[in-house]
This record gives C-alpha cells, structure tokens and sequence, in this order.
C-alpha cells in the first residue's frame, strides 16, 4: 500500500488496525461500538502497537487526515442505503488526490438471508466514480465467525480523483 497513515472505518475489534500497525502504518481506526473499540484497545496494547482508536459515527466527527489509506470491511454496502451522501462527504474530507480507499462489499450476485447488505457492480461505480476512479475489482468470499456461510463480496480498490 502507498503513504504511511491509515483511516479504517468500522473496526470492530481492532483485527485488521493491529495488522496495519504491525506493518509499520500510523493507523487512525473508528468504530460506533463502544464495547468493541474497548476490545480493540485491550488487544493493541497486548500486540505491542499504538493506534489512534475512536467510537463515534465517522460521518459526523472530524477524523483528521487527510489519510494515504481509507480501508472499511462492510461499512460502505450498510450505510450506503441510510447516509450515502454523508458517507461521500467524510470520504471526500479525509482523502486528497491520489489516496486510496479499499472497500470490501457484499456482492448482489448472490444475495444472501444471513449475510452482508449487497451492492451490484453497476450501483458501486454509479455511486463511488464521481469522487475516485476504480482500479480493480475482485470478487471473493468473506469469512465470517461461523463456519456455514462464506458470503460472496467485492474487494474494490479506488484512488481518489
């Protein structure tokens, strides 16, 4: 990955920050669980790395940057149907030119009862290329904490324009 800082939205429980930090990144990570930002602490601190953890709606707070790195695991196909345009607004506060964001998605090629909100491929350019041009696309599938699902997802890597 290009640059040195790192903005991820929707932490969770500090899984993918940790692993950022360990690879040298100065990592800012958001999430709106207080419980699972306090998990994420416990776990960096015992991983030896120092990560700027935050709880709150990124949309509404002043993050920083701007970021090299914006990386969100399912946070754009969830709030795309409830505040795209103040998710488009904090991505276009805490990017400049030429940073990238790399998003993972569900994927509506196979929709699923039990698994992540989905988004189509023609929905995805139509809402995100006006602010980043798309530099690949690859189709996976996310592994999630039970064993029988393994839903299919976009990995959708962008540099903003």
């Amino acid at each position: 990955m290009p640059g040195k800082t790192v903005l991820e939205i929707g932490c969770g429980t500090g899984t993918n920050a940790i692993e950022l930090a360990r690879r040298g990144y100065q990592v800012t990570a958001i999430d709106l669980v207080d419980l699972a930002v306090r998990r994420a602490k416990d776990k960096a601190q015992r991983a030896g790395v120092d990560i700027d953890f935050r709880v709150g709606d990124a949309t509404r707070m002043d993050l920083g940057g701007p970021f090299d790195v914006v990386f969100d695991r399912g946070v754009y196909h969830g709030i795309r149907a409830r505040n795209l345009s103040g998710f488009r607004k904090m991505l276009k506060r805490v990017t400049r030119p030429g940073s990238r964001w790399l998003t993972l998605a569900g994927n509506a090629k196979e929709p699923t009862a039990n698994g992540p909100p989905v988004v189509s491929e023609d929905e995805f350019r139509s809402e995100l290329e006006p602010l980043f041009k798309i530099l690949e696309v690859r189709e996976f599938r996310f592994t999630l904490d039970r064993d029988d699902s393994r839903p299919l997802g976009w990995s959708i890597l962008m540099e903003r324009r």
